[in-house]
């Protein structure tokens, strides 16, 4: 510090004039450029953070009503694997002597059907996306001999939760 003070004592009443005024600019661009600018922002995407929660929670209470309403539609959870859910539910539809084999498929089931009723199919398919989450990955239906009798070959995803 001493050094600087020498140096500063040694320049002409002119120069330290303007190394005083170049100083004092340097030291205002600092605050307003490095500290009051950083601060404003901050506290203007604070102030919209909290604005847009305000809106949020004000969207939430007066919708509170219906998502509570749709709190039924969620899929239910029946603690069994996937597998034995597919299987249950088919055989509870009336397709249990259509089934030709149920297994695990990685991360989903596989189900083959023969000769199974197209119209209770579908409902089958409705009732396992609907009421358990599983949803067709793929799926291959073939007609069979009888009108309105088919083959498929059906994989489904893990349930949705």
């Amino acid at each position: 510090m001493n050094k600087l003070r020498a140096w500063y004592a040694g320049l002409q009443q002119r120069e330290q004039r303007v190394v005083a005024v170049g100083g004092a600019v340097v030291a205002v661009l600092i605050l307003v450029l490095g500290i009051l600018l950083p601060l404003h922002s901050a506290l203007s995407r604070a102030v919209q953070s909290n604005e847009t929660k305000r809106d949020d929670l004000t969207w939430m209470q007066v919708n509170a009503p219906e998502i509570r309403a749709a709190g039924s539609l969620l899929p239910a959870d029946t603690g069994e694997a996937p597998v034995v859910l597919v299987d249950r539910v088919a055989r509870e539809a009336g397709l249990g002597s259509a089934l030709r084999g149920t297994q695990p498929n990685g991360t989903g089931v596989r189900v083959q059907l023969e000769a199974a009723p197209f119209d209770i199919l579908i409902t089958w398919l409705a009732t396992l996306d609907e009421r358990y989450g599983l949803s067709v990955e793929t799926i291959t239906v073939d007609r069979a001999a009888r009108p309105g009798v088919v083959n498929a070959s059906i994989t489904f995803t893990q349930p949705r939760r």
